[in-house]
């Protein structure tokens, strides 16, 4: 199972291309995987800047805690563009998100995966509620019927993001038909009181709260 780290900041929007092209080329002058970096997501909703590390082991395990060899360089180069979202915010260590829930079915996952980024606003201390909510949903049928393969939930200061990986068979065919079982409704509902969109005067519907990946790497050995 892939570790993933999830860094959380403002960015200025329309800056996309810019800040993926500083990643694509230390990702090809240096090599990530030395460090045990083998894959990153790079995705923007709205005003915030998402970072999604994967790594083969979980840094407090395998001791290697760095996301690049040219971490002083490429946080000068997109500095203009991303800068810290939480308050309390006084070093980088500030912009990883918590993980405060994970669920996985028994066995291997298949080698065939799609992973979407699910964003909100969660009120504050409301991670165990929202933990509870899930739990007692994947200990049902839906994320079966989903394809659903792991879920990881994580919040930083107001901020909620939701990493959901699927077969990618089932993610393409229950892309627009999950919201109308009756099983997904509750969840909503139950999610209701503790989460709501990031923008919701912009949100029409659960797509509206999907962040848009403009950056991909993964290893290649």
């Amino acid at each position: 199972m892939v570790f993933r780290n999830v860094i959380v900041c403002h960015m200025v929007p329309g800056s996309d291309e810019i800040v993926g092209n500083v990643f694509g080329h230390y990702d090809q002058v240096t090599r990530p995987q030395d460090l045990g970096v083998v894959g990153r997501y790079l995705l923007s909703h709205h005003d915030l800047y998402l970072h999604v590390i994967e790594r083969e082991q979980d840094p407090r395990i395998s001791g290697q805690t760095r996301g690049l060899p040219a971490f002083q360089k490429i946080a000068e180069e997109i500095g203009p563009y991303v800068t810290p979202y939480p308050r309390y915010w006084k070093n980088p260590s500030d912009s990883v998100a918590k993980e405060f829930y994970h669920w996985a079915p028994e066995g291997e996952p298949p080698a065939d995966t799609t992973l979407t980024v699910i964003v909100g606003r969660i009120k504050p201390g409301a991670e165990p509620d929202v933990a509870r909510v899930f739990g007692e949903s994947d200990a049902g049928s839906l994320p079966r019927d989903l394809g659903v393969t792991g879920r990881w939930l994580y919040s930083i200061d107001d901020v909620y993001v939701h990493l959901l990986e699927q077969e990618s068979s089932a993610a393409e065919a229950t892309r627009n038909q999950h919201a109308d079982k009756p099983a997904f409704g509750k969840v909503m509902q139950d999610l209701g009181p503790y989460v709501e969109p990031y923008r919701p005067d912009l949100c029409h519907g659960p797509q509206d709260q999907v962040a848009k990946v403009f950056y991909r790497w993964r290893a290649q050995d």
